[in-house]
């Protein structure tokens, strides 16, 4: 429910607070005098998109505050209540800010909390009754559990279906391409596993072609570099004498010492690199032979670089891609065949679905055209009849919705042909129906708070007695507020509002009062009469005391 709400700075409205109780509460004035922007207030606090041309003109930002109580019952089945505190605030350049419980939230998480406490029942909403989409909503939501879980089985076999056509598809798709692809991967297959190549040939190829090509003069420098050091009075003699020398007078001088060890250091150092020099010149190769296979096999895998690559790595990737498609054109037909089966058995429990479906749809549209047909008769359209009419639709236009269209026709008397609303009924009409329809979706709900702006426009007389009467039956389960131009219904109002404009020093605003007594009097006495004479006063006594 809706307990209290704040407005400062929206469009004609500089400040105003408004406390709500339960039951029925009546917004009334002249038109123009700012009621729709206590809608726009309230419907910023549900999540609605925020428009700058609502900052009052002059303010920085306009700003919406409301306390929502909440009332359940908890695990022990005791009755709590819960209050939520809620901030809207929509700067003038745009920017919004959202405030839940004094925590910073989301628009989207405004809308996620608050939204489900409040439902908006604009003049607009006239026109969705005209779209048969928004009659199929209707018929889902009266159709209940049964039909949410016809629709969901067959929102599923919809998307098994359509995933099995499409995969199907693909396949089609792959045969078609696949003669030309598949003759190209085998050829390339074929060549690439013709040379055989490794992972880093290549480059050790690469690395080992200057040694093949001279490895006579490698050997003969390497040679020449051990006898050097091995020979006769060579290095490594020569340093075995050194350290020899040095070592007579060992103890001495202890810098003599550190030479002598660096000589010696030197000697076995000497020694590792002519043993070095010894293993490398065993290694090299000047075999003319070994020199022609590197090359021809460097030859091949320049060969492949050429034709499928340019680098090895592209070599190897196109191989891979081949093996690929290969392997997925490997038994195309079995497949595409058990493809074609799945698609067949798919359509099949598609067809099921639906029936299923249409099924719990004409069974929930007969009873809500029933139900519908009843309120109306409590709103001064005892003669209208409503029913349902079902179109089945090609199976090629079947969406996610379902596979036909539904749409309530309405009859004016018996007798008459059953029309679409939007070619029989006038705004009253509609106005009734959408009252009716409102009725019927929240009977049974949990409370919560009803926004009516209007929907009485274009009524009078007998009706607006009705309207009034429905109002105030809907207000005993739910807080129901409603901006009105009908005496009717402000006198059934258990909390009464008056926004009326007022200029000061030029400068023209919205004000919002509680109305009660003589006061109250007075409004219902222009509803009636557009004045507020002796006469009309009296007649709005008389209204007031017939309500109660």
């Amino acid at each position: 429910m809706l307990d209290e709400l704040r407005v400062r700075d929206v469009a004609l409205i500089q400040e105003a607070h408004l406390c709500f109780g339960p039951g029925l509460c009546a917004l009334t004035g002249e038109t123009g005098a700012g009621k729709t922007a206590l809608l726009v207030a309230l419907k910023l606090l549900v999540g609605e998109r925020a428009d700058t041309a609502f900052v009052r003109d002059g303010a920085e930002e306009l700003r919406v505050e409301a306390v929502f109580s909440e009332t359940a019952c908890d695990d022990n089945g005791e009755v709590a209540t819960t209050e939520r505190l809620a901030t809207r605030r929509v700067g003038s350049e745009g920017r919004s800010r959202c405030m839940l419980d004094d925590e910073m939230v989301t628009v989207k998480a405004l809308a996620e909390t608050l939204g489900p406490l409040v439902d908006l029942c604009g003049q607009h909403e006239h026109q969705s009754l005209l779209r048969p989409g928004a009659h199929l909503a209707a018929i889902d939501y009266y159709g209940g559990e049964e039909l949410a879980c016809a629709k969901d089985n067959y929102r599923s076999a919809f998307a098994a279906y359509h995933e099995a056509v499409r995969a199907s598809a693909r396949l089609e798709e792959l045969a078609r391409a696949s003669t030309l692809a598949w003759e190209h991967a085998a050829f390339l297959a074929r060549e690439v596993d013709a040379v055989a190549p490794l992972e880093g040939e290549h480059e050790a190829l690469e690395a080992q072609l200057p040694r093949l090509r001279n490895g006579e003069g490698l050997s003969q420098a390497a040679s020449g570099a051990y006898e050097a050091l091995t020979g006769e009075g060579a290095a490594l003699e020569s340093l075995a004498l050194a350290e020899a020398v040095l070592r007579r007078q060992q103890g001495v001088d202890p810098l003599l010492d550190a030479l002598a060890e660096r000589v010696g250091v030197i000697a076995v150092d000497a020694d590792d690199l002519a043993l070095e020099l010894r293993a490398y010149c065993d290694g090299i190769e000047f075999d003319p032979e070994a020199l022609e296979r590197a090359l021809g096999r460097l030859n091949e895998l320049e060969g492949l670089k050429k034709r499928f690559g340019p680098s090895m790595a592209e070599v190897f990737a196109a191989r891979n891609d081949a093996a690929r498609l290969l392997e997925d054109t490997d038994g195309l037909d079995e497949r595409r065949q058990r493809a074609d089966a799945e698609a067949e058995r798919t359509r099949e429990a598609l067809v099921a679905a639906a029936d299923a479906l249409d099924e719990c749809r004409i069974a929930a549209g007969a009873a809500f055209a029933a139900s519908l047909t009843e309120a109306l008769g409590g709103l001064a359209m005892g003669d209208v009849t409503l029913s349902t009419d079902i179109r089945p639709q090609p199976f090629e236009s079947w969406t996610q919705e379902g596979p036909s269209r539904f749409e309530l026709l309405y009859q004016s008397a018996a007798g008459t042909t059953p029309r679409s609303l939007a070619r029989i009924a006038s705004g009253g009409e509609l106005s009734r129906v959408l009252l009716a329809y409102k009725s019927l979706v929240h009977e049974g709900s949990h409370p919560m708070t009803l926004v009516f702006d209007e929907i009485d426009a274009g009524v009078g007389g007998a009706t607006a007695n009705a309207i009034a009467s429905r109002l105030k039956e809907l207000a005993r389960t739910h807080q129901v507020i409603v901006v009105t131009h009908l005496a009717q219904v402000a006198a059934l109002a258990d909390d009464h509002w008056v926004v009326e404009k007022q200029a000061d020093d030029g400068a023209v605003s919205t004000r919002i009062v509680r109305v009660v007594g003589e006061e109250r009097v007075d409004e219902i006495a222009r509803m009636l009469a557009g004045e507020r004479g002796e006469l009309a006063r009296e007649h709005a006594r008389q209204l007031l005391g017939e309500q109660r």
